[in-house]
């Protein structure tokens, strides 16, 4: 059965989707079969992946997967061992379809069960296919992201060095802990990563001390830092991309250190 983890934080520009590609992709090269999943309307995930217009993805995305159970025939194949269950911005409608059972297209589909499931229950038709899962979530405690949580085993928390980010760990804390409490897999953090660190800026280096201080235990060793050719994996890619070593340098490491914190659980 696949390992599932989602990448998460409530706040945006934390690198949460450029993380969840980048780990997908070294999984795949690495040997192991991946599915990523797109749980952010904004489709970054999906542009990432499939170098495609999230939009091309309307009425065949991790929408309708959940609406019709039914992931099969929604997953687009990537690469050989890389599959994706993308997004468009009809997720945004995601809420509306559990509560009220409208579609964005108008239809009718009741959903009879936990909210907070919709996704885990889709997946079970899907998980014994994979080695691992990794899901992208939006930025914000929505529907999306407490379904990506009670849907996994494991949480990596994207922590970009600012005091907004800093005041946003605690919440999100609490909402593993809620996923744990009622989701069906133990859900628990895996990791704090720290991502677009600026190494020019004072206040960047003290909000790596105080969440290094506060989750001494929890932090990777691998500190993200801002690169031009990371920032261009969004418009390059992972094929053709001459920028890719580079890009991947530093991610190389936080893999490393994921794969060791997975084997030992």
């Amino acid at each position: 059965m696949a390992i599932t983890i989602t990448m998460g934080i409530q706040k945006g520009g934390c690198g949460k989707s450029t993380t969840t590609g980048v780990l997908a992709y070294l999984l795949s090269k690495d040997g192991y079969r991946v599915l990523a999943i797109d749980m952010d309307s904004q489709g970054n995930l999906t542009e990432l992946l499939s170098k495609k217009p999230a939009n091309e993805f309307v009425e065949k995305s991790v929408l309708e997967a959940m609406q019709y159970r039914d992931p099969k025939k929604y997953i687009v194949q990537i690469d050989e061992n890389l599959d994706l269950l993308p997004a468009n911005n009809f997720l945004a409608t995601f809420p509306r379809w559990i509560y009220t059972g409208i579609t964005y297209t108008g239809d009718k589909i009741k959903y009879h069960g936990n909210p907070s499931l919709v996704l885990d229950e889709t997946l079970e038709k899907v998980r014994n296919d994979y080695d691992f899962i990794v899901i992208d979530t939006p930025p914000s405690l929505s529907e999306q992201t407490t379904n990506a949580l009670c849907a996994s085993q494991y949480v990596v928390v994207l922590f970009e060095c600012s005091n907004w980010c800093y005041s946003a760990i605690p919440n999100f804390m609490d909402s593993v802990d809620g996923a744990r409490r009622h989701g069906r897999h133990n859900t628990r953090l895996l990791g704090i990563l720290r991502t677009m660190n600026d190494v020019r800026r004072n206040d960047a280096k003290a909000f790596n001390e105080m969440i290094e201080e506060d989750y001494p235990n929890e932090v990777f060793k691998t500190i993200i830092t801002r690169k031009a050719p990371i920032g261009r994996l969004s418009l390059y890619g992972f094929d053709q991309n001459n920028e890719l070593e580079q890009a991947l340098e530093q991610y190389k490491n936080f893999y490393k250190e994921l794969m060791e914190r997975v084997n030992s659980r």
